[in-house]
């Protein structure tokens, strides 16, 4: 992506009236994905802006019909039309990285056919390449930016797991590592309601996958529907929770369009390429952050985060961030999450402890806040009434019983 491009990027993001959907998926995957991120952001961009970025989620440009075929020929294992009863030309879905055709084998499986894109990955890493140059050169004059909101470190984050996706085996690997992870914390921590697709990796490679049709709706079906309903909402976040704060290893994209609840009820997570390794440092540390400020021990909570700190802190220091932490947390108990986002209170909070107390949230911590910030997303467009971090009380502490969370480090203090 080039300066003027992202320059006009940024002003259809930022600007007052909706953004031209049309136009940044023109720009290729990149502006896609970043796009994604923005959809994010109810700290800077209003929640209709949010909601209409979101979009890009499921309704991606698609493939024309007469090309699909074409593709699947020439990419497609030796054989795969043989596999095949039928294959619907029309996709049934369609995202940034690939889209979606239902499909019947010859044994009598209903499944779907996910087909890369021919043009993303090229032209994906060539705009990486172009934007992490400038984004150098404008970092040494905006040196600050290193330590907040690294905009190198978010293009870094964002071209790792768009590159893992960009392999479809990475999703068979993926599922295959969650799914191990739920079995083996089950005799603690059961995750019944959890299960993942069936693939068939012989008719599978880097740029077509096969896996089975989960008949069902997703997320963002339920919320188009009005029919998500708050407790479903927290068995998602006690099983997601689970993987982000006491394993560490977690679904990196479990956006709204990623899980589907199946006719049996169960949480299908879909799109599974790309799973990040959240370092223990960090990890522990935003837990424990999340755990003592859903029981209100706000200064616990502000020690918490001064895990992630490389500075050894004076009691001067230490006292101008409590005093920062304090004031950003101000009432913030009495407020639901339409009235105050966990977004919003994120991002002052990331900022605080980073110039205060010296924490870093880099491409580590991204992965963990982005988690978070769906999940906040969600309950924004569902249920703004509730009060978030006191909902996920009993849930913190049942990962505290049942997981092995490690014990904090020593205080950054002097």
């Amino acid at each position: 992506m080039r300066v003027w491009t992202f320059a006009r990027f940024m002003r259809q993001i930022l600007k007052s009236g909706p953004a031209d959907l049309d136009w940044i998926q023109s720009q290729g995957l990149l502006a896609v994905k970043l796009a994604q991120i923005f959809a994010l952001r109810s700290d800077l961009l209003s929640v209709e802006k949010c909601r209409q970025l979101q979009q890009l989620y499921q309704h991606a440009a698609s493939i024309p019909s007469e090309k699909v075929f074409e593709n699947l020929e020439k990419r497609a294992p030796e054989g795969f039309f043989d596999a095949f009863e039928e294959i619907d030309k029309i996709p049934i879905a369609a995202a940034s990285v690939g889209q979606v055709h239902r499909a019947r084998l010859k044994t009598g499986e209903d499944v779907v056919i996910k087909v890369i894109k021919a043009q993303n990955e090229k032209s994906f890493r060539r705009d990486v390449k172009r934007m992490r140059r400038w984004l150098r050169i404008f970092l040494l004059f905006m040196p600050k930016l290193r330590r907040v909101g690294n905009p190198v470190a978010l293009l870094n984050h964002v071209a790792d797991y768009t590159t893992r996706e960009l392999d479809l085996r990475n999703e068979i690997a993926g599922a295959e590592e969650l799914k191990n992870i739920q079995l083996d914390i089950d005799d603690t921590f059961q995750m019944h309601r959890l299960r993942f697709p069936k693939y068939y990796p012989e008719l599978s490679n880097e740029q077509v996958l096969v896996s089975e049709f989960i008949r069902g709706d997703s997320l963002e079906d339920g919320i188009d529907a009005g029919t998500l309903s708050w407790s479903t909402l927290l068995d998602l976040f006690r099983i997601h929770g689970a993987y982000l704060f006491g394993i560490g290893t977690f679904h990196g994209d479990l956006h709204p369009g990623n899980c589907i609840i199946d006719e049996d009820g169960m949480f299908v997570f879909i799109d599974n390429g790309a799973i990040c390794h959240a370092p223990t440092h960090v990890s522990s540390s935003l837990f424990r952050f999340f755990e003592h400020l859903s029981n209100s021990n706000l200064n616990a909570a502000f020690e918490a985060l001064l895990g992630l700190s490389e500075d050894t802190l004076d009691e001067k220091k230490k006292e101008d961030y409590m005093l920062k932490m304090y004031d950003i947390y101000h009432d913030f108990e009495m407020r639901s999450v339409g009235e105050q986002s966990l977004t919003q209170i994120m991002m002052k909070t990331v900022r605080c402890a980073v110039e205060d107390a010296g924490a870093v949230f880099g491409e580590e911590a991204f992965p963990i806040i982005r988690a978070l910030m769906y999940l906040d997303g969600l309950v924004i467009r569902t249920h703004p009434d509730v009060k978030l971090i006191r909902s996920m009380s009993p849930y913190l502490e049942e990962f505290r019983a049942c997981l092995p969370i490690p014990e904090p480090l020593a205080r950054h203090t002097e």
